[in-house]
């Protein structure tokens, strides 16, 4: 079987992919894809987000496994069948954390029988800026007034005042 996946650019103009891949294709395969597909050379660091149907980003699936046990998910030890398990499932994807290419990944169709040779870009739309556009972050619990203590240097020990032989 293939899937048809839809990748689209989170920009202000509409960008995406339509990619056509096999269903055992690794999550680090598609990487690449995507990101060639969109004009990058796929170099730079990148995940996936587990997603739910609002766009909400879950757990990470990192390009490296960095754990320490080397049993957590990683884009090599991850199939798209095990991310993608019917149509309208999601992914965020993240490409090159510097700039925070963000795209939003969805499983569009199960092909049954794919004549084609695969990996294929079934369709093309937009072109990808130049930059990538600011994204700002707000974390839960996000009070401006959490951060005052750092303004306060009265809040810190001089450092010429700390024993470090006791470190």
């Amino acid at each position: 079987m293939a899937y048809k996946i839809r990748a689209i650019l989170d920009v202000e103009k509409d960008v995406f992919r339509d990619i056509i891949v096999n269903e055992t294709l690794n999550l680090e395969e598609l990487h690449f894809t995507i990101a060639k597909s969109f004009g990058f050379k796929g170099q730079e660091m990148a995940s996936f987000y587990l997603s739910d149907d609002s766009w909400e980003q879950g757990e990470e699936i990192p390009l490296f496994d960095m754990s320490e046990d080397e049993n957590s998910f990683s884009m090599a030890t991850c199939t798209i069948s095990t991310v993608l398990r019917k149509e309208g499932a999601k992914l965020i994807y993240i490409y090159d954390f510097f700039s925070m290419w963000t795209f939003f990944i969805e499983l569009s169709e199960i092909i049954e029988n794919p004549e084609e040779e695969l990996p294929l870009i079934a369709l093309s739309f937009g072109d990808v800026p130049d930059e990538a556009p600011e994204k700002e972050f707000i974390g839960e619990n996000s009070d401006e007034d959490n951060f005052d203590a750092f303004d306060d240097e009265s809040n810190f020990d001089n450092i010429d005042d700390i024993d470090l032989d006791n470190y």
